[in-house]
This record gives C-alpha cells, sequence and structure tokens, in this order.
C-alpha cells in the first residue's frame, strides 16, 4: 500500500480559484455580489502596464483615477434589453455599477499616464518617479 500525502491546503486552492471569476461579495448588488474586471499587471524598470478586460463597456462610461500608489477604476455597463408584450427576455449578462482599486508596487508619475482602449481591453502605461527607478543599484564585484 503506498502513502500519499494529503494536503488540504491544495483543495482550498483549488476552491478558491473556482470562485476567482472577478466576483466580491458587495452590499450593492441584487445577489450579494459585484463583477469587477480581471487585471493583470506587469512591471518593468521604467514603468507598471496595467490590463484590465472591460468588455461592452464604452470609454465614456468609465471613470479611471490614477495616485502616485494605486488606481481607482469604476464604471457602469447599462442594460440595453428591450422585451417585447408576449416575449420573455432572459439574460446572463452583468449590469450595473463596478468599481475596484489596484494598489502598486512603486510610486507612479501619475501626471504622465498613457491610456488605450480598443476591444474592451483598458492597457494604462504608468510610468515610474525617478525615485522608483534608482531604487535598484547594481553592484559590480572586481
Amino acid at each position: 500500500m503506498t502513502l500519499v500525502h494529503w494536503n488540504p491546503w491544495k483543495e482550498i486552492d483549488t476552491l478558491q480559484r473556482l470562485f476567482e471569476d472577478t466576483r466580491v461579495p458587495s452590499a450593492l448588488s441584487d445577489r450579494g455580489f459585484i463583477k469587477v474586471p480581471p487585471a493583470e499587471l506587469q512591471e518593468t524598470e521604467d514603468a507598471i502596464h496595467l490590463k484590465l478586460e472591460i468588455p461592452g463597456i464604452s470609454a465614456k462610461d468609465l471613470d479611471i483615477q490614477v495616485t502616485e500608489n494605486a488606481v481607482y477604476i469604476s464604471g457602469e455597463r447599462k442594460s440595453e434589453t428591450k422585451t417585447e408584450d408576449k416575449g420573455t427576455t432572459k439574460s446572463e449578462f452583468y449590469y450595473g455599477k463596478f468599481q475596484r482599486v489596484i494598489p502598486l508596487s512603486a510610486r507612479v508619475q501619475n501626471t504622465n499616464v498613457t491610456a488605450d482602449y480598443k476591444d474592451g481591453i483598458l492597457n494604462l502605461t504608468l510610468p515610474k518617479t525617478e525615485q522608483e527607478k534608482n531604487k535598484v543599484v547594481k553592484v559590480n564585484l572586481q
């Protein structure tokens, strides 16, 4: 008989990944959850690149605010459902407001942020401050 080491944390991690579909508890939503856009962060020497998936929302319905330490994004997907007299409409789309605050790992120059929004993907380039760029110095050994 082979002994297998059982790790209960592995099962908890698996369950957590199932529920990481970008829903967070909220008193603002009817179902008790509010959907937030998934994000991807990439840090380089000079900048932090933030990518958010926000399909179905026009740029005018987005509010993006950047401080030196965080990015605040909010918006609203408005319902466009038209119901006929005898017809029934069922929808699995999420309509409503969302907001997300993403803390940054380095201080950024919030006055020099560039943004691009295309095909439901928001790309932000957040240039680091000069102090952050010079934070790590390579030491050469002779």
